[in-house]
């Protein structure tokens, strides 16, 4: 989410300036607050106000249009009041664990639906709850296998 405003503090300030971190950290902190909306129209305004040409102008304008494409997916006060995470490196740490750590193994081969099956078992080893997902399992095979019928007599046999 920072690229694009780390290109245009950078061509407006220069890379390593002061002025370009404080650039960057006002609007990261309004893109936080879920205004991204006031950001574009703010990098907009910069063009404009500063009647920037050329490569700068192409940067910064390019910053609000990757953000004015994307404002419906950068509710990121809404994502954080809910407790989600909103980086990408817990996603990726999570993919690398579940996923690249068990199907990448040396000389391993997978169909489609062998690796899904895999990613899922081991989702559930993962999450400490394969004890209980495996009695389950065992449970509605056997009623798959052996259902439980109710025997009820037809007719009433009385013997004399």
């Amino acid at each position: 989410m920072l690229e694009k405003l780390w290109a245009a503090g950078h061509a407006l300030y220069g890379e390593g300036t002061d002025e370009a971190v404080e650039f960057v950290r006002r609007r990261a902190f309004r893109i936080l607050r879920g205004e991204v909306s006031q950001v574009v129209k703010g990098l907009r305004q910069i063009v404009t106000k500063r009647k920037l040409k050329g490569k700068k102008a192409e940067v910064v304008l390019g910053a609000a249009a990757y953000y004015y494409r994307n404002k419906s997916r950068m509710k990121y006060n809404e994502y954080l009041a809910q407790g989600l995470p909103i980086a990408s490196g817990s996603v990726e740490g999570a993919c690398k664990n579940l996923i690249k750590d068990r199907m990448e193994r040396s000389g391993m081969r997978w169909s489609s639906d062998g690796a899904e099956a895999m990613v899922k078992m081991r989702a559930v080893y993962l999450s400490g709850d394969f004890e209980e997902y495996w009695d389950r399992h065992i449970a509605q095979d056997q009623e798959r296998l052996y259902p439980k019928t109710r025997w009820e007599p037809v007719a009433t046999v009385v013997l004399k």
